[in-house]
């Protein structure tokens, strides 16, 4: 990966209100941390960061950060993550990973797809991406800001796999070697999508009715098996008989009224 400069300056402002008086005045808050280093706060200027992700192939930077007014005044780091704002796209924040030359460090890195799919130009398949975003292991130098697949060979119903691809030299690709990456599917007809869509929506109701009742029934049966155990755990003597003979008492006693009367 190619280094690119970037300076940066310790940040004093901190909380929210002081890193929206940062970004107001043109900066971004940032922050650089490491395996052998304390994390710390940055601002860079906002300017200069656009530009350089800008003419990046993709957000996987390896800056040589020239920190002013430090003890330590030089820093290789990689952009861990770059905070955008949802709706305007602002640089809102930067995380630096603080790496040294010969260290070997692990980063996710985009996939991009080159050529036309057989299975798409002669069979009416669509090119499916599973994976867009791969781990890979290597020293800071050698590792890429992208993995390019060519996707020319591949028919319908196949798929290009983690284990298939072949990384650069001095990188290792990790993850499970079996998962696809990209895969040519066969379209789905309306008549299928729409049949899909009807049994989802027939089943769905019945299904949730049917879990309903027997939570229902499962309290009710639970209510009168609690009472039988508290019964249950008294093993006599007086404050057991009245235990028992409190549920009973003047319902039992009104249950044989009738009886009485009509002897």
């Amino acid at each position: 990966m190619k280094t690119v400069a970037l300076n940066a300056f310790p940040r004093v402002a901190q909380r929210r209100a002081g890193a929206k008086a940062l970004r107001a005045k043109g900066w971004v808050p940032a922050v650089i941390y490491g395996r052998q280093t304390q994390a710390q706060n940055l601002e860079i200027d906002t300017k200069q960061m656009e530009d350089l992700i800008h003419h990046s192939a993709s957000e996987n930077l390896l800056v040589d950060l020239a920190l002013k007014d430090d003890a330590r005044p030089s820093r290789l780091a990689l952009v861990q993550e770059i905070q955008h704002h949802p709706l305007s796209g602002k640089l809102l924040h930067v995380d630096f990973h603080e790496v040294a030359q010969d260290e070997k460090v692990t980063i996710q890195v985009p996939v991009e797809t080159t050529g036309e799919a057989a299975g798409v130009k002669t069979g009416g398949g669509v090119l499916e991406h599973v994976l867009f975003r791969i781990k890979v292991r290597g020293l800071p130098k050698d590792l890429p800001e992208f993995i390019t697949i060519d996707v020319t060979n591949l028919n319908l119903g196949e798929a290009i796999h983690i284990g298939e691809i072949q990384p650069p030299p001095g990188v290792e690709i990790l993850g499970d070697k079996h998962i696809p990456i990209v895969a040519v599917a066969a379209p789905r007809t309306e008549e299928e999508e729409a049949a899909e869509a009807a049994e989802a929506a027939a089943a769905a109701p019945g299904e949730v009715e049917m879990i309903k009742e027997k939570k229902e029934e499962g309290e009710e049966a639970a209510a009168p098996a609690k009472g039988a155990a508290k019964g249950a755990e008294k093993p006599g003597g007086e404050k057991g008989a009245k235990g028992a003979e409190k549920p009973v008492g003047d319902k039992g006693a009104a249950e044989k009224k009738p009886a009485e009367k009509k002897k």
